[in-house]
């Protein structure tokens, strides 16, 4: 077994190390030399998965699904990462073709009439039946695979962009996992694969997820530029739905505010107004908080808009922290900050206690305290709207700089006549 094991190694060092070369010499032969090579081990691949299998000690495995198709997938990972969905779909359509072509063929070449050859030997028609079929699944198959493998791999870039290794790893595992189901299922009914390979040969495939994820990323990272380049079109369901990941991400990141990284006031007015109206179909009480930075002008010109401007991402941070996922947090002004949050009004405040609180811990080089006025409102039977809800949150916000600043005040505890007792406060 041990030795099975070594051998599976080595053959996948040999798979990923010759693809990977030619895919390196691309510029120099072009690109369908690599992809030829990918279509031709298609062949071997399907044939050992159906009928040839070695030993682990965690159950029997194939080296076609093990080594060939994990490392197929990888290969199309790389096509997609240094080219663009428009050369990933390639292949893939080439291979579903030429197999639906390959049943098409072998149903005509039955109607010939065949000449006997010396010493008996006949045309296996049946095993070109069901190497074809077995083609056309596992190629079927494919094609919802590459989709999952490139919409994921996009999905993920939002968390894990800095940390490639574990980002190719995830899609890898959870793509091989699929494939491992759906495809045994095939082999099984069609040419008697035993039970004892699923497992067997999932296991093998998150080890060679593993693996190939490891020694792709090495070579992205010593012999490639890793940066991507752009769909060129919206030719098909891989450009159509790559491209929609894309333009989120791009609306994403225009989305920010670019001192502090949090969104900005436009994103609030679009995500806020669905919040509340979400919250409304649901009979579900939404909160708003408003965070202001107490005597922010005076810090700026005391010490500088660049220490201002430390403060304000230090409140981002913190807001980032405190607040869980959640709740949303916008900087909707210039030391003006907005939590939209599901809580009813009585978590919100707490919420709101516990942002003014770890406000009072932060420590600007001054050492002085940076203190926050918080407004809060939630939604019922008189504020249903954004408008409405910001309208009295805005007030209670003002009310709570009038009464003092470093407090917070919701609409159950904000006197009307709060805001003529400072009438500066609007000003700080």
């Amino acid at each position: 077994m041990l030795i099975n094991g070594l051998l599976l190694l080595g053959e996948a060092a040999v798979y990923f190390g010759l693809m990977a070369l030619l895919f390196r010499l691309r510029n120099r032969f072009g690109i369908a030399l690599f992809m030829c090579v990918l279509g031709v081990m298609h062949f071997l691949e399907t044939y050992l998965a159906s009928v040839f299998y070695v030993a682990l000690p965690f159950g029997v495995v194939s080296p076609g699904s093990t080594v060939l198709f994990s490392g197929k997938l990888i290969m199309l990972l790389l096509l997609y990462i240094k080219e663009d969905a428009r050369i990933a779909r390639q292949p893939i359509y080439g291979l579903l073709l030429g197999n639906a072509l390959m049943i098409a063929l072998g149903l005509l070449l039955r109607l010939h009439g065949l000449v006997d050859l010396p010493g008996g030997n006949k045309p296996d028609i049946a095993f070109i039946d069901e190497m074809g079929w077995l083609m056309v699944a596992g190629t079927t198959l494919l094609y919802v695979d590459a989709i999952a493998l490139i919409l994921l791999y996009e999905r993920l870039g939002r968390r894990l962009r800095k940390h490639m290794f574990a980002r190719v790893a995830i899609v890898a595992c959870l793509v091989l996992s699929f494939d491992q189901l759906a495809f045994f299922m095939v082999l099984h009914f069609v040419a008697g694969a035993p039970f004892s390979a699923l497992i067997g040969g999932w296991v093998a495939k998150m080890i060679a997820a593993g693996v190939y994820s490891a020694a792709l990323v090495l070579y992205l990272r010593h012999f490639e530029n890793t940066a991507t380049q752009w769909p060129r079109g919206l030719a098909d369901v891989f450009e159509v739905l790559t491209y929609r990941e894309k333009y989120e991400a791009l609306v994403e990141h225009a989305s920010r505010d670019g001192l502090t990284g949090l969104m900005h006031r436009g994103r609030f007015e679009e995500l806020a107004r669905q919040a509340v109206e979400a919250g409304a179909k649901k009979r579900r009480q939404m909160s708003l908080l408003i965070v202001d930075v107490d005597h922010f002008k005076s810090i700026n010109d005391r010490f500088g808009h660049a220490e201002g401007d430390r403060i304000l991402k230090s409140i981002a941070d913190m807001l980032r922290t405190t607040a869980d996922a959640e709740n949303q947090v916008f900087r909707i002004g210039g030391e003006e900050f907005a939590v939209v949050s599901p809580l009813p009004y009585v978590m919100a405040r707490l919420l709101g206690e516990q942002i003014r609180q770890a406000a009072l811990a932060l420590k600007p080089r001054w050492g002085l305290e940076v203190t926050v006025s918080i407004g809060l409102a939630s939604t019922s039977s008189s504020i249903t709207t954004l408008a409405e809800l910001f309208s009295a949150a805005d007030a209670c916000l003002y009310a709570a700089k009038a009464a003092g600043r470093n407090r917070l005040v919701g609409q159950h505890e904000r006197r009307p006549d709060a805001e003529a007792a400072d009438p500066e406060a609007r000003a700080s």
